[in-house]
């Protein structure tokens, strides 16, 4: 069913650009031709990244993993179709920054082969136990496709700890010129809604709204015939006002409940979980018909592009590939930019892939860039930029702040509740790129935040070091007063053993004497046995004869003993 408007909040600010949406809608969404060859960074997501775990030269299937699983807050990536991989290294990807990450090149075959690395299909996912559910979201490598691309798995599972009593479907799609949730609403109503049922089963709300911008007759309409099939009374489709940024989050979130939600606040914090209407795409795939996130629908679009349409690309598709499919530039063509003129960022190069996060390829004139690429004047206080600004700043005091630099102030000011709209640099009519100026604040204050938390570090590293010194040196202290104490009660006691032995000495003596004595007559009395025994025998009464042989025998030993003596000598 469709809401009705009392159910619909007013948004605070906001402005009314040119919203240039037909122009990428006259013609069904493409499957974009294979290109030669496919970039896939490793880093498409917020958290950690995982180690490749193919090489160079390898062979993969679509589908395959490429990388090992993050620790902590991440997601996989996986091979977007079959192929060989000719490169590995770092490559630039669609960042403001402009940096490179980690990744391969991979060159398609063209068969599409999956091997065995199709991820089963669920086609009852009502009998899918929902942790079977939360772990099919982790392996398909699900973030989310409205630009944060916070992995899906943890978003649901920490919001699956509160009690969510209302899901919001993020259908907006408010920024000018971006129409791939539009088309996908029409061309995949009821894949949509299978996807929307499979969040239901997952966080069980009291309601589910669907939020569409009120410009999208044919993608409202679509929803509510898919919706109609289900008979499922949780499911409201909510038209709201076409109005820019009513789909960022907290914005849509402020206009489908009236609840406006802090920056420090999680909007799960109050029983509110909010998905972009192409995530829910995604779960669809990844549950029913088992396929990871390996392509994305992206729309090519600007004056400074020859025929604008939506293509599903697969991820790691080089932007000039699109664009060349879709007629290539025209003479217009000055700006290139990922996303939308309002919170898009230029492209340096179109030799970088799409991402997961990537949902336009922007190419637009000078005339139909959001604000001038002349000069900008300087600031005449006309307070404008504080009418439109959606989460009520004071942008003016800002600019000031950030220019001078002055770090304390801009936070004072609440520089972090800033969004990055655009709305204020868009209404300018000095042509500040007012946005810029907070972007370099907001970099420099958590630049100075970590040289603080450096500072901090090191400051705790001295401390512990010259805490550790002391604990050392208290501890050979008290080790050397432990040892003097222990030598001090030796000495103490050989002292005292010194003064008990004179009293002993003299009956030590008397011991010793009487020992002596003994020992003395123990030799005295063995000497008599001895001579006793040598003294010969049965002498009396002797016959001359007889003592004649005595008198002999005792001659040859006498002489027997003096001739050992005398070899013994020698």
């Amino acid at each position: 069913m469709i809401s009705s408007s009392p159910h619909i909040w007013p948004l605070k600010g906001g402005v009314h650009p040119d919203f240039h949406k037909e122009e990428s809608t006259q013609q069904a969404i493409a499957i974009a031709p294979l290109p030669d060859k496919l970039i896939v960074p490793i880093r498409q997501h917020i958290g950690e990244l995982g180690k490749l775990v193919v090489h160079v030269n390898d062979y993969v299937y679509k589908g395959q993993v490429l990388t090992t699983q993050p620790k902590g807050l991440g997601s996989l990536t996986h091979a977007p179709t079959s192929g060989t991989i000719v490169d590995s290294g770092r490559y630039p990807i669609p960042h403001v920054s402009g940096f490179s990450c980690p990744g391969i090149i991979l060159k398609p075959d063209g068969k599409e082969d999956w091997g065995e690395h199709r991820l089963t299909p669920y086609s009852n996912h009502l009998s899918v136990h929902k942790n079977q559910l939360l772990e099919r979201l982790y392996q398909a490598g699900l973030v989310g496709l409205g630009g944060a691309a916070f992995p899906s798995m943890v978003k649901i599972s920490a919001a699956d700890k509160a009690t969510i009593k209302t899901l919001i479907i993020n259908a907006a799609e408010c920024e000018p010129y971006i129409t791939c949730d539009d088309m996908l609403m029409r061309e995949n109503a009821n894949e949509l809604i299978q996807g929307i049922l499979i969040l239901i089963q997952l966080l069980q709300p009291e309601q589910c709204l669907i939020g569409i911008e009120e410009n999208k007759p044919e993608a409202i309409a679509a929803m509510q015939d898919a919706v109609a099939t289900t008979n499922n009374n949780v499911i409201k489709l909510v038209a709201i006002p076409s109005i820019y940024p009513s789909g960022d989050e907290k914005q849509l979130i402020q206009i489908l409940t009236g609840i406006a939600i802090p920056k420090s606040i999680l909007s799960f914090d109050y029983g509110i979980l909010c998905h972009n209407i192409a995530t829910v795409h995604s779960i669809y795939n990844a549950v029913v018909k088992g396929e990871p996130l390996i392509s994305r629908t992206v729309t090519v679009t600007g004056s400074g592009v020859k025929h604008p349409q939506n293509f599903k690309a697969l991820i790691g598709t080089p932007f000039h590939h699109l664009i060349n499919t879709a007629g290539g530039y025209t003479k217009k063509a000055e700006r290139l930019l990922m996303g939308g003129p309002m919170m898009g960022f230029a492209m340096q190069t179109d030799e970088v892939p799409v991402v997961k996060a990537t949902n336009c390829i922007l190419a637009l004139s000078e005339a139909e860039l959001p604000y001038s690429l002349t000069m900008a004047m300087p600031c005449i206080r006309c307070g404008k930029c504080a009418d439109v600004c959606p989460v009520d700043l004071l942008p003016q005091q800002l600019y000031w702040h950030a220019r001078a630099e002055d770090l304390e102030k801009v936070q004072q000011h609440k520089l972090f509740d800033c969004i990055e709209c655009g709305c204020c640099s868009y209404v300018c009519p000095s042509n500040i790129p007012l946005v810029s100026y907070y972007r370099h604040a907001k970099g420099a204050v958590k630049a100075n935040a970590e040289k603080l938390q450096k500072i901090d570090k090191a400051r705790e590293r001295h401390e512990y070091r010259e805490f550790r010194l002391q604990r050392e040196k208290d501890e050979r202290k008290a080790k050397l007063a432990k040892h003097k104490a222990a030598l001090q009660k030796k000495k103490a006691a050989m002292a005292a053993a010194k003064a008990n032995g004179n009293n002993k000495q003299n009956d030590v003596s008397d011991v010793i004497k009487a020992a002596m004595e003994r020992t003395k007559a123990k030799k005295a009395a063995a000497q008599q046995q001895a001579k006793h025994y040598s003294q010969p025998r049965n002498t009396d009464n002797l016959t001359a004869a007889q003592q004649q042989q005595i008198d002999q025998a005792d001659a040859r030993r006498t002489a027997s003993t003096k001739k050992h003596t005398e070899t013994d000598s020698k």
